[in-house]
């Protein structure tokens, strides 16, 4: 029992201060020491020839170095003291879920929408997704909101938990820098289309599975027939393998449509609609978004935990 302890207690423990602090500003994170290495990488290798093969180097790189890092730090702890190894787990699974802070961000925008007119909603949405929002209106910062919540309910909370649950605190921060490294160079523009080439492939490998289980999670949690029915229909229909699963899932649930043109850097880029109905976002919306998040990350967490537990029953 004591080797499932040292599993389920850092993952209780990283779960319940997420849901308290959320993300920590003020605090230092491992995820802005993930950018600088990756800014440094890219500053002395993205340049001249072989940018492919410079890219991938990099990345497998550094995914390897926060892979054994972190595996060498556990073994280090677990051989000194239990509850130290615990603690340390535990604070790095709180850094690595990102289920309130996600959720802020969501709120934050739909918050400034509502009491300081579009142009602030526009502002705010910027800090969040990659498109222009300049021109944007109020329907379709909420779609916005929306679709880049649902991505990153497999990016930034089942994904990461996934990992832990196969591989433990290592495999969950690996995963990170991957999705950090997606985020950074995982481009198609003239920039990183040959340097993040090989980043944004592990992205989506890494992702394959987690996505499709935030999609089943999500319809579940909601006891959607129809979202069902949309990820058969719409999982596809997205310029990415994996985003469109958690989408379609979302589109069903709310029964509207995601997708269509979006301005990305001067360029306009045709999305593939995922959904049927047009209709209105009301503000009221996001509360429940805000129950799926919390909904699915916990289920993932049961999950994990009932996993093991039964792996531990079958041992004995």
């Amino acid at each position: 029992m004591e080797q499932i302890e040292l599993i389920i207690l850092p993952l209780i423990i990283g779960y319940i201060l997420d849901l308290i602090f959320g993300d920590p500003r003020n605090l230092p994170h491992p995820i802005v020491g993930f950018g600088n290495m990756i800014n440094l990488g890219t500053e002395k290798l993205n340049h001249g020839e072989h940018r492919i093969l410079k890219g991938a180097f990099m990345s497998l790189g550094l995914i390897l170095l926060i892979y054994s890092s972190f595996y060498f730090l556990s073994i280090l702890l677990l051989g000194w003291e239990k509850w130290a190894f615990i603690a340390f787990t535990s604070v790095f699974v709180f850094y690595g879920l990102a289920n309130r802070s996600l959720l802020q961000e969501g709120y934050e925008v739909f918050k400034h929408l509502e009491e300081k007119g579009l142009d602030a909603g526009r502002q705010r949405l910027s800090w969040i997704v990659g498109r222009d929002t300049k021109h944007l209106s109020e329907q379709e910062i909420r779609l916005a909101v929306f679709e880049t919540l649902s991505e990153n309910l497999s990016d930034g909370v089942v994904a990461p938990l996934f990992y832990y649950a196969v591989g433990g605190l290592p495999a969950m921060m690996a995963y990170k820098m991957i999705n950090t490294l997606d985020s950074m160079i995982g481009y198609k523009n003239e920039k990183y289309l040959y340097f993040g080439r090989v980043a944004a492939r592990i992205d989506d490998a890494a992702n394959f599975i987690p996505a499709r289980i935030t999609a089943f999670l999500m319809v579940a949690v909601c006891l959607s027939y129809r979202g069902f029915v949309f990820i058969f229909r719409y999982g596809r229909s997205h310029t990415s393998p994996n985003a469109g699963y958690p989408e379609s899932a979302l589109a069903g649930i709310l029964n509207c449509r995601f997708g269509g043109a979006h301005d990305y850097g001067g360029k306009l880029v045709e999305k593939p609609y995922i959904g049927e109905i047009d209709r209105k976002i009301e503000n009221s919306e996001i509360k429940r978004i805000a129950y799926i998040n919390h909904a699915v990350c916990l289920s993932t967490i049961i999950l994990i935990i009932g996993f093991y537990l039964s792996i531990n029953l079958l041992i004995k």
